[in-house]
C-alpha cells in the first residue's frame, strides 16, 4: 500500500475507541476510525507503515450482517454523535465487552479476567436517556440555511439540525427547534469559527429524568447592539415559555455571553432571563442541585446503575470508615455512601462543583461529607486525616502519575475505581498491580446508548503476603516527567486543537507554547540538530490555539 492509494477491505476488528482494523483482499491491514465489525469499506491510505497503517474512511460499500436494514435514528450517517445507531443494542453492549476485553485482559491476565468478570449492564433507557445536550448553531452547507445541531460527521464546520435526535427526548427536541425557528426568522448570524465573527453559537438544554425539570441556555458572542438583543432575547424567551407542549417544567432560561475564540461552551457572564439558574435531579433517593455547566452524570437513570454498582463495590469496606472520594465532582457517589461512613472527604479541582457538592450534601441533610477544591495532587499533601477507604472517579485521561503514587501510599486495603476510558484504566491498572494490588472485580456499566463509551468499575485489593508482589517505587523526577507535562500528551493537545479549531499543530509549536509558559522540556526535545539552525516561528493563531488546549487540560 501506497500513501494516497484508495483501497477496499472488510472489517475485522474493531478496538477501542472503535478504531477498526480493516483487512484487504492482499492480507494487508491498517486502522481505521469509524467502522463497524463487519462491514466493507473504502479507505485512502494515510499512513503506510507496514506496521501503523492508517487510513481514513471513505465510502460503506457493503452493510455489516450486524446492522439493521433501517438505522434507529434518521440521522445517523450524517450526525458525527452516535456511532452505533444501526446496531441493535445486544451488538452495541457486545462489541462494547469485547474492547474492554482487550485493553484489560493482557493487563491483568486472562484468568483473572475470568474470574472477576462480572458483564456489562444495560442503560436502563436505550433511548431518550441524556439530560444534558450542547447543540452547535451553523449551516450544513456553506451559506445555507440557519442549522442547529450536532456536527456533521468528518467535519469541523458543518452542522446538522437533529430535531429528530433519539437521545434526548421530546421536551430537548422542542427546545432545539423553538430556538432554530425564532433565530432563523430573526435572520441572526451564527458565529463562524474561521473569521470569528457572528452572533449565535451554541445552545445548552438540560432536563432531568425524575423532576422534570428544565434548564436552557443560549450562548452568544457579544457582537451585537445591546438594545437591539434585549428585545431578540425577550421574543426568544416568550416563544419558549408561551409553548402549550412541555412534557416537563421549564424552571430557568439563561443568556451566557462567550467571546473566547475556541469552539467549546465557555461562561464569561450569564444572567437569568428567566426562573432560575439551577433544576434538581434525584439519584438512589438523593436530591441535587445542578447549575448549567457542573459536571453531573449525562444518564441519570444510567447513573443510578453506576453507583449502585461502586456501592456494591465498596459493600462493608466504607462502614465506619474515613473515605477519601477523590476526583468527586458535585459529590454524588460521596453521599451515596455517606450514611455508612464515618467521614467522608471530597476533592474535586473545579471549584463551582465543590459548592454545588456542598449544598447538596447540606439538601440531603448528610453532616459527615467535606469537601475540598483544589488538585488532588496538592491537595493530598495537606489532607491529616488518613484514610481507610478511598473512590476514585478521575476524569477521562485518568490519574495523574504523582497523585497515583501518593494514592498507592496510603495503602489502603481496598478502593474502587470509576472510570469512564478504559485505556486510562488499563494504563493506571499496571501501576497498581506492580505496586501489590490485585483486580478482585470488574463490571462495566453502558452509560451511553449509540456510541463507543462506555463506563467501568473496578475493585482493587491489597496483597499482604510477601510471595506474591514486589514493591516497585518510580520515582517521576528520574523519568524527568514534570507535573503540567504529565496532564496531556502531545497527541492530546494536538487532536484539541484539530477538533476546536480545524487545524494541525506539530509537536514542534507545542513545544514552543509549553516552553513560553514555563513548561519545562526534557533535555533535548525538539530542539535543533545544531547550534546554527534555525527553527521556525509558532504562527500566533496556533498559539492562541495551543494555549487554549493547555488551559483546556489545566496545564496553565
Amino acid at each position: 500500500m501506497k500513501r494516497g492509494e484508495i483501497v477496499q477491505g472488510k472489517v475485522v476488528k474493531v478496538n477501542f475507541p472503535n478504531k477498526g482494523i480493516v483487512e484487504t483482499a492482499e492480507g494487508d491491514r491498517l486502522r481505521v476510525k469509524g467502522v463497524l465489525p463487519g462491514q466493507t469499506v473504502s479507505v485512502r491510505v494515510r499512513k503506510s507503515s507496514k506496521e501503523k497503517a492508517q487510513g481514513n474512511l471513505l465510502s460503506v460499500d457493503e452493510p455489516s450482517p450486524l446492522e439493521m436494514d433501517t438505522p434507529a435514528c434518521v440521522h445517523f450517517g450524517k450526525c458525527g454523535g452516535c456511532t452505533y445507531q444501526s446496531l441493535p443494542y445486544e451488538q452495541q453492549l457486545k462489541i462494547k465487552e469485547g474492547m474492554i476485553h482487550d485493553l484489560m485482559a493482557p493487563v491483568i491476565g486472562e484468568d483473572v479476567w475470568n474470574a472477576t468478570y462480572e458483564g456489562i449492564k444495560a442503560s436502563p433507557k436505550q433511548f431518550e436517556y441524556r439530560n444534558k445536550m450542547e447543540f452547535s448553531f451553523g449551516d450544513e452547507v456553506k451559506d445555507g440555511p440557519l442549522t442547529l445541531g450536532m456536527h456533521k460527521k468528518g467535519s469541523f464546520y458543518d452542522v446538522v439540525t437533529v430535531d429528530g435526535c433519539q437521545i434526548i427526548d421530546a421536551d430537548m427536541r422542542r427546545v432545539l427547534n423553538i430556538t432554530l425557528d425564532y433565530f432563523a426568522n430573526a435572520k441572526q448570524p451564527y458565529y463562524r469559527k474561521n473569521t470569528h465573527e457572528g452572533y449565535l453559537r451554541h445552545l445548552l438544554v438540560r432536563k432531568a429524568a425524575k423532576t422534570g425539570e428544565i434548564l436552557v441556555d443560549l450562548v452568544t458572542s457579544t457582537q451585537i447592539s445591546s438594545i437591539y438583543e434585549i428585545a431578540l432575547l425577550e421574543g426568544w424567551k416568550q416563544a419558549l415559555i408561551n409553548c402549550p407542549d412541555w412534557e416537563g417544567k421549564l424552571t430557568g432560561i439563561l443568556h451566557t455571553k462567550n467571546d473566547r475564540e475556541a469552539d467549546v461552551v465557555a461562561d464569561e457572564g450569564t444572567e437569568i432571563l428567566y426562573g432560575q439558574d439551577w433544576f434538581k435531579e434525584e439519584l438512589l433517593g438523593l436530591s441535587f442541585t445542578i447549575s448549567p455547566f457542573s459536571f453531573f452524570q449525562t444518564n441519570s437513570l444510567g447513573a443510578e446503575v453506576l453507583y449502585s454498582t461502586a456501592r456494591d463495590f465498596i459493600a462493608s469496606g466504607a462502614d465506619g470508615a474515613e473515605v477519601y472520594d477523590l476526583y468527586s465532582g458535585t459529590g454524588t457517589i460521596a453521599q451515596v455512601i455517606a450514611p455508612a461512613a464515618k467521614h467522608v472527604t471530597g476533592v474535586e479541582i473545579i471549584a463551582e462543583a465543590v459548592e454545588a457538592a456542598k449544598e447538596n450534601a447540606k439538601l440531603n441533610g448528610l453532616d459527615n461529607c467535606d469537601f475540598i477544591a483544589g488538585d488532588v495532587l496538592k491537595v493530598l499533601d495537606d489532607i491529616t486525616e488518613k484514610p481507610d477507604y478511598i473512590i476514585l472517579d478521575p476524569p477521562r485521561d485518568g490519574i495523574h502519575p504523582k497523585a497515583l503514587e501518593k494514592i498507592i501510599d496510603y495503602g489502603v486495603d481496598s478502593l474502587v475505581y470509576i472510570s469512564c476510558k478504559p485505556t486510562s484504566l488499563a494504563r493506571d491498572l499496571e501501576v497498581f498491580l506492580a505496586r501489590g494490588y490485585k483486580v478482585t472485580r470488574l463490571a462495566c456499566v453502558d452509560m451511553f446508548p449509540g456510541t463507543y463509551h462506555c463506563e467501568t468499575v473496578c475493585l482493587l485489593s491489597k496483597l499482604h503476603e510477601a510471595k506474591h508482589h514486589i514493591n516497585v517505587k518510580v520515582d517521576m523526577d528520574e523519568l524527568d516527567l514534570t507535573s503540567a507535562e504529565a496532564k496531556a500528551t502531545y497527541k492530546e493537545i494536538e487532536e484539541w486543537v484539530q477538533e476546536h479549531y480545524g487545524f494541525h499543530v506539530t509537536n514542534l509549536n507545542i513545544a514552543q507554547v509549553k516552553q513560553k509558559h514555563g513548561i519545562i522540556e526534557r533535555e533535548n526535545y525538539n530542539k535543533p540538530k545544531s547550534e546554527n539552525s534555525r527553527q521556525p516561528g509558532c504562527p500566533e493563531e496556533k498559539v492562541k490555539a495551543i494555549e487554549e488546549a493547555l488551559k483546556h487540560f489545566q496545564m496553565i
